[in-house]
């Protein structure tokens, strides 16, 4: 199977590979998982740029051929740099032991929810994630009120969210139809129940159109009642969806717990 089956464009542009090494904020010591290296365009810059910190990099790679070419060309770094054949998302749950690693990567589009909800999983989660990601999908990960969403209330509830810049896609190869984004997730304590939250947020956003008052009907049989939790945490009858930010959203798990 080509990488290009696989749904991967390759960043080219040495300053975006620049940027996004930056905002993994390398320290002494650290562990880097890079997701779907690839040609290993930014696996070399980041051994090239932090050589002197002894950054030990653990790339997953599902593309038999470009895992063995890469091994390859790598494999004079010794223990520093291991390239692994498979499938991220069997791999890094059980890949993950700790705390103390980021990750980053070049993320096909088609698995980028996969890859989100994996991350967001993990028992230990990395201190920085940085991705590329398909622009649109960015926008909707980093959005707030009154933009919120499905994806940015999920994501949001366990990590903080940021783009750091746009990369058109004329910097990729071969190129794609929709340009990208570089985004950071910091992750954090949640701070409420995720099976509570998650299954809200669900019932919330199922028909984001209607009101939130609307969403949760079938939570209470007294609409009162549902106005009055409403009430409670600053929210109006008439409050749609993506109007809620993160901590409404977990106070409402709160509250409709039982």
């Amino acid at each position: 199977m080509t990488r290009k089956n696989l749904g991967q464009n390759f960043l080219t542009n040495k300053n975006k590979i620049g940027k996004i090494i930056r905002a993994l904020e390398l320290k002494n010591g650290d562990t880097v998982v890079e997701i779907g290296p690839g040609h290993g365009e930014l696996t070399k810059e980041i051994i090239t740029r932090s050589r002197e910190q002894e950054t030990r990099i653990i790339a997953i790679e599902k593309d038999g051929a470009l895992a063995e070419k890469l091994r390859g060309e790598v494999g004079r770094y010794g223990d520093f740099v291991e390239i692994i054949t498979g499938d991220v998302l069997k791999i890094l749950p059980s890949l993950i032991r700790n705390s103390g690693y980021k990750v980053v990567g070049n993320i096909p589009y088609y698995i980028t929810g996969f890859i989100l909800r994996t991350l967001g999983e993990l028992k230990n989660k990395p201190k920085i994630i940085v991705l590329t990601v398909q622009k649109e999908v960015a926008e909707r990960i980093t959005a707030k009120p009154p933009k919120m969403n499905l994806l940015a209330a999920t994501v949001q509830f366990w990590a903080e969210a940021e783009t750091l810049d746009i990369i058109p896609k004329s910097d990729f190869s071969p190129k794609p139809k929709v340009d990208s984004a570089i985004i950071k997730l910091i992750p954090r304590e949640t701070g409420a129940d995720p099976v509570r939250y998650y299954s809200l947020v669900r019932t919330i956003f199922k028909q984001p159109r209607k009101t939130v008052l609307n969403n949760l009907s079938p939570l209470a049989k007294n609409r009162k009642f549902i106005e009055e939790k409403l009430k409670k945490n600053g929210i109006g009858a008439g409050c749609r969806p993506q109007n809620l930010n993160i901590l409404q959203i977990k106070r409402l798990a709160e509250e409709f717990s039982g």
